[in-house]
């Protein structure tokens, strides 16, 4: 990898840096637009007492969730953990370590930290266990908690289209929580179903600009469906 090409060849590089104790920001929401190949990457390296910051948890046997296995994760920080029984089992028997957080929180959290902004005021959860021991401020007669953002070590992303100038479009709804996590990385990997050359995609349609983006690798994605269903016939 040399000037501004920052595309990398094996998963190996890719995750080059992660440790122990380490805070991942994941994108993702359900299945949906998860960077399935980098999840299974920090699988192989056996790397733990991990914080994970994503919407939810992937299932028992893809995304996040592959890594509950072996305890890699530490600590969740998400909105939303209804379909791991994994998960509800080390949370229950005091294993793991869970934040739960309002989902529009959750996302506002990664782009204020990838803003560069510390903290906000946000009407959700006040009045509730969301909001105890936070700092209350009135406005318009309205009462706010503050929320602290979100950065972490690494930020792990799945896109759709990238060049090697780190320049990356996502597909439909795996715009979920991808752009945002994105921006909050301090390394911040991209994997991607197709890699271009600089010019390749118009500005206009660029999501997350190259900035933001230190590593990008091209892979193959399996896409399951964490609920399938169909209209009776």
């Amino acid at each position: 990898m040399s000037g501004f090409n920052k595309v990398v060849n094996s998963y190996e590089e890719a995750m080059a840096g992660l440790e122990d104790g380490m805070t991942v920001i994941a994108g993702g929401f359900g299945l949906c637009g998860i960077p399935e190949n980098l999840i299974a990457q920090i699988r192989k390296m056996g790397t733990k007492e991990l914080t994970f910051v994503s919407n939810n948890c992937g299932v028992d046997d893809f995304g996040l969730g592959i890594l509950l296995v072996d305890r890699q994760i530490k600590k969740m920080i998400s909105s939303y953990v209804g379909e791991n029984a994994l998960f509800e089992k080390q949370l229950l028997a005091g294993e793991l370590e869970v934040e739960l957080t309002p989902q529009g929180t959750l996302a506002e959290k990664m782009r204020a930290g990838g803003a560069g902004i510390p903290a906000f005021y946000t009407a959700t959860g006040y009045g509730t266990p969301v909001g105890e021991g936070k700092e209350v401020r009135e406005f318009n007669g309205r009462k706010y908690i503050m929320e602290e953002s979100i950065t972490g070590d690494f930020a792990i992303v799945k896109g759709w289209k990238a060049d090697t100038y780190g320049n990356v479009i996502y597909r439909d709804t795996a715009q979920n929580f991808n752009p945002m996590a994105a921006t909050a990385g301090k390394i911040t990997v991209v994997e991607v179903e197709e890699i271009v050359q600089p010019g390749e995609l118009k500005p206009t349609e660029i999501h997350t600009p190259g900035i933001y983006v230190n590593r990008v690798i091209k892979g193959s994605f399996e896409k399951r469906i964490e609920q399938r269903t169909v209209r009776q016939s």
